[in-house]
């Protein structure tokens, strides 16, 4: 029988309804994490009282009534209180109310808040898993994977680069086969036509300048075998395959007689197996071995936490602009967490260069955690023509002022200025 979590980045308690909250997670240029229940219009400044607690906003840029939130018929309402320095969310600046659905990224000065549907793990202490701190959609999903640790396999969808070898490592970590070896392939760089060999090993004399060599399931004896994007893997090696786990043995190229293995297999793919079933590019019978257990990885930008926890362990012993957390909370990254580390280098080296230790959202580069074809975050692409030419008002036609106020580069407005027909101010240099 098959057990499958599909979302484990929803809610938990059974029927238990969502509690909205804001989550604070950086002051400044220092990050932090306090929930502030939802259940009621919240007043946001320099004091904060929510669920009978008061916390004290160090921020000389918030005002002292900056803005009100509340969660409305499943949405967040935001009303601008007329604040010194504005309020954006996802980027924007908010001008009177705005509704969204979803979570969303709030800040006030150089404070970042989180809107968060549903709350439940975030009230708890972060959990720590090796060198990772994660939020409460990884948490949840990694408690799963530790009730799963004892069975044979484990199939993770997940987009590529947002983690499917690290909940392997903890399969492999929290199992019965810990001390044994934990062997990771990508089944999507294995060359054409040495698969099988690779996998299940070689005998002398097989083929040309064939060796005895041990595959892959035979090195992984004891322990675990990960195989990534196993969707590209050749269909007659899976035909092997499956037989090589459900025999526990392996056929080596070239040999007469299997020999024995014992071990665990997490397989991972970005595509939708059942779909690659229908299609008949993958065998349905290794899909259901594989499948009983399926788990499904929540992409980055939906774990908007890990996103500002990433931020500051990357940054550690720098430090990283309330602009730049909010720049990276907001974009999608399709690259996922691969992605979003690269970026960080790049910022982390853009900011050396100018001889800085504050790292500013304007060293991410242009197009970082944008779509392909794409350099402007959807929430950003949305700034409507009277928001830009509020902002260019406001800041007496200075293109540069007007995109910081808008949470842009200065080249992001440009281009949003030229789609919306706004002229360019000749006072501004391109």
């Amino acid at each position: 029988m098959s057990s499958t979590v599909d979302d484990v980045s929803e809610g938990i308690g059974g029927d238990e309804p969502p509690r909205p909250a804001v989550v604070l997670v950086a002051v400044g240029t220092r990050p932090l994490v306090r929930v502030l229940p939802a259940d009621r219009e919240l007043a946001l400044g320099r004091r904060i009282e929510a669920a009978g607690t008061a916390l004290d906003i160090d921020d000389e840029r918030v005002s002292r009534d900056h803005a009100t939130v509340r969660f409305d018929r499943g949405g967040w309402v935001v009303v601008d209180r007329d604040s010194r320095n504005g309020t954006f969310l996802d980027g924007a600046r908010v001008a009177g109310e705005v509704r969204r659905r979803g979570d969303c990224v709030l800040r006030l000065g150089h404070t970042v808040f989180l809107l968060v549907r549903d709350a439940r793990g975030y009230e708890v202490p972060p959990s720590s898993h090796g060198d990772h701190v994660v939020g409460p959609e990884l948490a949840r999903l990694y408690d799963q994977v530790r009730r799963h640790a004892a069975d044979p396999t484990l199939l993770v969808h997940g987009e590529s680069g947002s983690g499917k070898e690290l909940v392997a490592r903890l399969y492999h970590a929290a199992g019965p086969r810990a001390d044994g070896p934990f062997v990771a392939v990508n089944c999507a760089a294995i060359p054409e036509g040495v698969a099988e060999r690779l996998l299940f090993g070689s005998r002398k004399g097989a083929f040309s300048g064939a060796h005895d060599a041990a595959g892959y399931l035979q090195s992984a004896h004891g322990g675990t075998l990960f195989l990534d994007e196993i969707a590209d893997l050749d269909p007659a090696v899976q035909a092997k395959l499956l037989r090589a786990i459900e025999a526990r043995e392996v056929l080596p190229v070239g040999a007469t007689a299997p020999i024995a293995i014992e071990l665990g297999i997490v397989a991972a793919s970005h595509r939708e197996l059942r779909t690659e079933v229908a299609a008949k590019r993958f065998r349905d019978d290794l899909f259901y071995r594989l499948a009983r257990t399926t788990l499904r990885l929540p992409p980055l930008r939906e774990r908007k936490l890990d996103i500002a926890r990433l931020v500051a362990r990357e940054l550690a012993g720098l430090d990283a602009h309330p602009r730049l957390v909010e720049a990276c909370c907001v974009r999608p990254w399709p690259g996922n967490v691969r992605e979003l580390l690269g970026a960080l280098q790049l910022a982390k080296h853009a900011a050396g260069a100018a001889n800085r230790t504050l790292v500013r959202a304007e060293d991410l580069p242009a197009d970082a955690g944008m779509p392909v074809g794409d350099d402007t975050p959807p929430a950003r692409a949305a700034i409507d023509r009277d928001a830009i030419t509020a902002a260019l008002e406001r800041a007496n036609g200075v293109v540069s002022v007007a995109a910081r106020a808008l949470g842009l580069h200065r080249t992001q407005l440009y281009r949003l200025m030229d789609k919306h027909g706004i002229a360019r101010d000749e006072r501004e240099p391109t």
